[in-house]
Formats: C-alpha cells, structure tokens, sequence
C-alpha cells in the first residue's frame, strides 16, 4: 500500500521528534521515548529499528538497581549526532584564524564574549531577580536550548548541572577554546558566582557539564572528599 503523503509527513515529523528526544534524553528506553511523544512503544520502536539501521542510533544495556533483565536504552551514534549540523565550521575556523593572525588572541576572545553575550541577552541576571540562581539558570538554560546546545538541567548533590547535549560549535571551539572559556566567563557573569565546568564534548566527553555550586565556597571546600562525576559517568556505573 503506497502512503499518503499526509502519512509520510507524520512519519518525517515523528522521525525528526525521535531524534531530538535521543540527543536531549538519550540513552533512553523506547517506553519512555513513546510515553514522551504519546505513542506506544510499538509505535516508536519502527523508527528506532530504522535509525538503527541507517547507524544513527545504537543500544545499549543497563541493568537495574535490583534483579531483572538488563533494560535496553538508545543513543545517537556520532553520525545521528552530525545531523543536526556543524553548519559552516570550516569557514567559521578559517574566519577565527583570521581574526587572530589580525588581532591576536584578544580579538578571538572579544569575538567569544560579544557572541555568547548576544545568545544570553534576554537573560536576567541573578541581581535583576531577587538572587534567585534556579531562576537565572533556567534562563540560561532556555536560551542555550533556543541556539541549537539541547540543554538539560538536574540537581547534583549542593548545586545545579547544566548539560549541554549538543554544540553547534564544537568543531571551532576545539580550534579556539576561547568560545568555550567566554560561555564559561559570561554564565558566571549571570549568576554572580564561581561555575565548575566539569566536561566538555571539545575534549571528548559525550556531554559538555556545568556544575552550579547553590553553597559557599568554604562550604564546600571542607568536604574534598566529596564525589563529583559527569553524566557520562554517572550513566557507566
């Protein structure tokens, strides 16, 4: 039976939802996945197969925390992950290494700080909101969503994580850490306190992690031996 294209236009659109949920939320299980797009596991599963067999997606096991067969998730490989583009990365290196055989290095992080700054705009800072970190971050984090870096927030022991899925800009940072180092610069801006990037996806982690601290420094330096672990590696244990 030929599809209609009505059909086909449900099922790209329902593609295109299945991998944005496995960027964002991967390595995720196909109930979760159907519960989320209000589809049956059945449902989704056909678009899973599918994107497993293109090699967009991949499986992976986890068992859980008590007995019972291990629980098979989904995340994007790393050619599910280019789909969603590194659009221009070659002209976008070429026109930094310009802008610093020109300018130098201060010219590359003034560019960093003005593009970051523009993406953070609309942005309060926690002393337009009455000090409310939660509130700022969720800015930021909506914002960062809004330009492509599929960011989630979670709570991690004394302070908040904001992990960022995806980079549209990672290529060109991995040449010019100063975009990494000014997002860094302008967050902390934001929030008027010291941020702890814990990973980033330029260095090879699946994840670029920001950690939060919501106590005093001193706080926290009195418990060194306090865990601190990524999602990545949150997700290997």
């Amino acid at each position: 039976m030929v599809k209609s294209r009505s059909t086909r236009d449900g099922d790209s659109n329902t593609r295109s939802l299945v991998l944005g949920l496995l960027l964002k939320h991967g390595p995720i299980t196909a109930a979760d996945l159907g519960e989320r797009l209000g589809l049956s596991a059945a449902g989704v599963r056909r678009h899973l197969d599918n994107l497993l067999t293109e090699e967009l997606a991949e499986t992976v096991e986890r068992r859980p925390s008590g007995r019972g067969r291990p629980a098979k998730y989904f995340r994007l490989t790393e050619a599910g992950r280019n789909r969603f583009g590194h659009g221009y990365d070659e002209l976008a290196t070429q026109a930094l290494d310009a802008l610093r055989e020109a300018g130098g290095s201060d010219a590359v992080r003034h560019f960093a700080r003005a593009r970051i700054e523009q993406v953070v705009a609309d942005v309060e800072s926690t002393l337009d909101n009455d000090g409310c970190i939660e509130k700022t971050t969720a800015q930021i984090a909506e914002a960062l969503d809004e330009h492509g870096y599929a960011v989630t927030v979670t709570r991690a022991g004394n302070g908040i994580q904001i992990c960022q899925h995806h980079c549209p800009v990672a290529s060109v940072a991995a040449e010019h850490p100063e975009l990494c180092q000014a997002e860094h610069e302008v967050i902390a801006s934001k929030l008027g306190l010291h941020i702890q990037p814990l990973a980033t996806i330029t260095q090879g982690h699946g994840i670029c992690t920001t950690n939060i601290p919501l106590q005093p420094a001193g706080e926290e330096e009195s418990n060194p031996d306090t865990p601190r672990t990524t999602p990545d590696e949150r997700s290997d244990t």
